[in-house]
């Protein structure tokens, strides 16, 4: 009999190295461009029979016990498993109920020690490499969301688990690899929804209260300072956390600074470049060298590893580290703009992303993760 396992299971069979073998059965070009980490190809269709291909797939499976079946929904992963079974006794089959929908939907709860009376939990979406976090006071309980998505309940629990009360949802821009779900998160909690005063300038729809430069968030007896950081987007913000912890968003990864012609069109691309050239180095590494960077992506490779760290640690380095370590940031002025201008392809559907992001379209949930599904390729 077939057995039917969750994503978050496989997650843990991930984790724990079990031994088995992880069949993906979409498309080859679906395959190549983004697919679980460890998992090999074989084409499978939803009504396709396995007679004259036992034997290929024998060859990719090797001499493993166990095989686990994926594709994009469950059907053509749940048809191979089911004639597998049928075929031979040789394998204990399972198959991933959603496939990479429900992968999509597969989470960590970090928490990253910043120093004493300061709680922060770094949440971690393993498909897409979303960095969101949960900023909490100790002495009060009280905490704010930063970049949530649109799996809120995420974020409201680990928040509880960490023993705190949300105040306050913050989103740093204007998303446009995800369906951000700080609207939601902020309504469902009847607490106030944060955007950069400058977000009117992207034509945003909905209401929210402005954070202006400068401006200080008490969060119980902790301190959260809105910085102007525009670039990747023009309305950006970064957020400085005590003096001790500067959450970038995507203006600054761990490996590579973030892309700037999302927003910004190719007659204005050396605009926004330049724009987040004087932010990495005016604002972002003026911060002293030991404050902690959390930025708001990992990148997640075609492979389906993190390019930084693994799932389950804490992503994070410090801008002595970045200064460092980060080429990007060794460039003059005007070589950046020049390599700003091949950040590499875009994310997925990113321009209906940010208009429904902006509030100028509704997407039923059920379109939601579909239309999030690949890479993010948010970094240049």
């Amino acid at each position: 009999m077939v057995t039917t396992i969750d994503a978050d299971r496989l997650a843990e069979l991930q984790d724990d190295d079990a031994d088995f073998v992880l069949v993906d059965t979409r498309p080859a070009d679906s395959y190549e461009s983004w697919h679980i980490s460890r998992a090999v190809h074989f084409p499978f269709g939803p009504e396709e029979e396995l007679d004259g291909r036992l034997e290929d797939l024998r060859d990719i499976v090797g001499d493993a016990d166990r095989v686990i079946t994926v594709c994009a929904k469950g059907i053509s992963s749940g048809n191979l498993a089911t004639r597998l079974e049928s075929a031979t006794d040789e394998y204990d089959v399972g198959t991933v109920d959603g496939g990479m929908k429900g992968w999509s939907g597969v989470y960590d709860h970090v928490e990253i020690d910043i120093g004493d009376g300061l709680t922060v939990v770094q949440i971690q979406r393993r498909a897409k490499g979303c960095l969101g976090y949960v900023v909490g006071c100790d002495t009060t309980g009280e905490a704010v969301v930063v970049d949530p998505t649109a799996d809120t309940d995420e974020y409201a629990v680990a928040a509880e688990e960490a023993g705190l009360t949300v105040t306050g949802v913050v989103d740093t821009h204007v998303h446009a690899d995800h369906v951000s779900g700080g609207r939601q998160l902020a309504d469902d909690l009847a607490v106030p929804y944060y955007l950069g005063e400058r977000a009117s300038e992207r034509d945003v729809e909905y209401e929210y209260t402005p954070l202006e430069r400068n401006e200080v968030l008490r969060v119980g007896e902790r301190e959260v300072k809105a910085l102007f950081a525009p670039g990747h987007t023009s309305e950006m913000i970064a957020l400085l956390v005590d003096d001790r912890a500067l959450l970038t968003a995507d203006t600054l990864h761990v490996d590579s600074t973030g892309r700037t012609e999302l927003e910004f069109s190719d007659d204005e691309g050396q605009r926004g470049a330049r724009l987040l050239y004087e932010t990495l180095h005016r604002t972002i590494l003026a911060e002293p060298e030991s404050v902690v960077v959390l930025p708001g992506h990992v990148t997640v490779t075609a492979d389906g590893e993190f390019e930084h760290g693994a799932p389950g640690e804490a992503i994070r380095t410090t801008i002595r580290d970045a200064r460092t370590g980060i080429d990007l940031l060794g460039l003059e002025e005007d070589e950046f703009v020049d390599r700003m201008a091949d950040a590499g392809e875009k994310p997925s559907n990113y321009e209906e992303i940010i208009e429904y992001n902006r509030g100028d379209a509704t997407l039923p949930p059920e379109e939601r993760v579909e239309l999030e599904l690949g890479p993010n390729n948010c970094s240049a």
